[in-house]
């Protein structure tokens, strides 16, 4: 088989596989690098949400577990990996909207 006929075969299919880790495995690794920033920036104090939506304060901080506090004396016990935002603070001029740290793609 002569080397072009080879070349030939090989090129589409390196093409296709320099595609599929640009459009899909690069986008998906530095999304996961940073969900684990996120996560393991979580301090007390800090406002997060949670990946179902739910919203509160951060009591203290395990391991691999978080104390939420999502409402006055109502803690929950949970998984760090649930964090899917830091919610920065508002502030008089926000007019009582949130913003949180991560970018919306």
């Amino acid at each position: 088989m002569p080397a072009n006929d080879l070349l030939g075969t090989i090129f589409p299919l390196l093409l296709i596989v320099l595609a599929f880790w640009l459009l899909v495995i690069r986008p998906a690794r530095k999304r996961q690098q940073e969900m684990t920033r996120i996560q393991s920036s979580v301090a007390p104090g800090s406002e997060v949400m949670l990946g179902s939506g739910i919203y509160g304060t951060v009591a203290s901080v395990g391991d691999d577990t978080l104390d939420l506090q999502v409402a006055p004396g109502t803690v929950i016990k949970v998984a760090r990996q649930a964090v899917v935002r830091v919610v920065e603070p508002t502030t008089a001029t926000d007019h009582g909207t949130r913003t949180d740290t991560t970018d919306e793609q």
